[in-house]
């Protein structure tokens, strides 16, 4: 809903991670940010900020003054569109997810600026819910987990795909490590360093 409301104002989809959740990236009619924080859909305004426990898309979309739904000129929804079905939403689960994000988030910026990349601002798509930047041709980010991962992983996808298939480049995407391996601002920042090390190492070769 956040992506659509956006997207309706201002063409943008992009989405970013704030503490506690993710908002909106470009100011909207009447709203600075629109947020999902700690499970509750939080509108920052001139006011201030206003929040309301999520229970149904029509709903949230009354709270924040909009008409809910994905115009179908933005992306191919990943779900049905069900406005009026109760939204089931587990606190602790959430909070997990907004501290891996936001785990993601800071390893992000940090390897961008290690490698003296432009000032990086992570996307988190909504159409597939993946937090990430994109440096010479190469995606660097994390994901909730989806069909081919069932459990939150960090992932270095080269657009080419990888460059061979061996223990580390061991997805047909390119490489990820799952939430289990992975703890530490640290250890992602490495992740991601290997992995553009290992690019730039096999194209020299």
């Amino acid at each position: 809903m956040l992506a659509a409301i956006q997207y309706v104002q201002t063409g943008d989809i992009r989405l970013a991670y704030i503490v506690g959740g993710f908002g909106t990236t470009r100011p909207l009619n009447g709203i600075q940010e629109l947020g999902v924080i700690d499970g509750e859909l939080v509108v920052t305004d001139n006011d201030g900020a206003r929040s309301t426990r999520l229970t149904t898309l029509e709903a949230a979309a009354a709270f924040v003054g909009a008409t809910p739904g994905l115009p179908s000129s933005a992306y191919p929804p990943a779900t049905p569109f069900s406005a009026e079905v109760p939204l089931s939403i587990d606190r602790t689960m959430a909070r997990v997810m907004a501290d891996w994000y936001g785990l993601a988030d800071a390893a992000l910026r940090r390897f961008a600026d290690q490698v003296k990349a432009p000032p990086a601002s992570p996307t988190l798509w909504p159409e597939h819910f993946d937090i990430g930047i994109t440096l010479d041709a190469v995606n660097y980010g994390a994901s909730p987990g989806d069909d081919l991962i069932d459990e939150p992983y960090l992932y270095v996808g080269p657009h080419a795909g990888p460059p061979i298939r061996n223990a580390f480049w061991n997805h047909e995407f390119g490489a990820a490590i799952t939430y289990g391996e992975v703890r530490s601002i640290d250890a992602a920042v490495a992740f991601f360093g290997d992995g553009l090390e290992r690019v730039i190492a096999l194209s020299r070769s």
